[in-house]
């Protein structure tokens, strides 16, 4: 199965949204199958087949999460993370004060679904191809 280092090494080529793309063909080709991050300490759940789990270290400093969501402003800062417009801090802040706990992406269906605090899906985007 695959490594922390090896998700790293693939993340670490992701400079905004507009790499997210390929770090999902990078993070399929690992054999990771989805996974979850969490945007208060950005620790995220990376699962495989038969059940296989690593989970990340979060930052130390952790952000608040608005308890009220803010769909229209969120696809807006999404929109503009994915035309490179922003670095993935600010896009975790700019997801925090739109009520984003975390996302979910699931490799065979290429999409990523947002989450507010209660567990209502925000916004469902199909992930294009590279």
């Amino acid at each position: 199965m695959f490594t922390l280092q090896q998700i790293h090494d693939a993340h670490a080529k992701v400079k905004s949204g507009a790499d997210f793309p390929q770090y999902m063909q990078d993070s399929i080709a690992l054999g990771v199958t989805s996974f979850e991050t969490f945007v208060f300490d950005n620790h995220t759940n990376y699962y495989g087949k038969d059940n296989f789990k690593i989970t990340s270290e979060g930052f130390s400093e952790t952000l608040i999460i608005a308890n009220e969501s803010n769909i229209e402003q969120f696809k807006r800062d999404l929109k503009a993370h994915q035309q490179g417009k922003t670095v993935y801090m600010t896009f975790l802040n700019d997801c925090a004060k739109s009520g984003v706990e975390k996302w979910i992406v699931v490799m065979d269906t290429m999409t990523c679904s947002y989450y507010d605090k209660t567990g209502n899906e925000m916004v469902v985007e199909v992930i294009p191809s590279v």
